[in-house]
């Protein structure tokens, strides 16, 4: 399921937040992600919520994971 969440997460952010994502992870029901555009990493922090239930929801709705670090 952890494989999942990040294989999602280009699906999720979408082409231009893909771009700039340069590590995805998992740990400790963590998912670490390293944005390298700082303008980008701001608007992913704003909606941490929103990413964490749509990775979730596309995992067939199993909570994998609780929270996002955005590096």
């Amino acid at each position: 399921l952890q494989h999942r969440v990040i294989d999602a997460w280009d699906e999720v952010v979408g082409n231009v937040v893909a771009r700039y994502t340069t590590e995805k992870y998992i740990y400790n029901q963590t998912l670490h992600v390293k944005i390298v555009n700082p303008a980008v990493r701001n608007d992913l922090l704003m909606r941490r919520t929103e990413l964490i239930r749509a990775l979730n929801e596309a995992t067939g709705g199993n909570m994998v994971i609780s929270d996002i670090r955005i590096h």
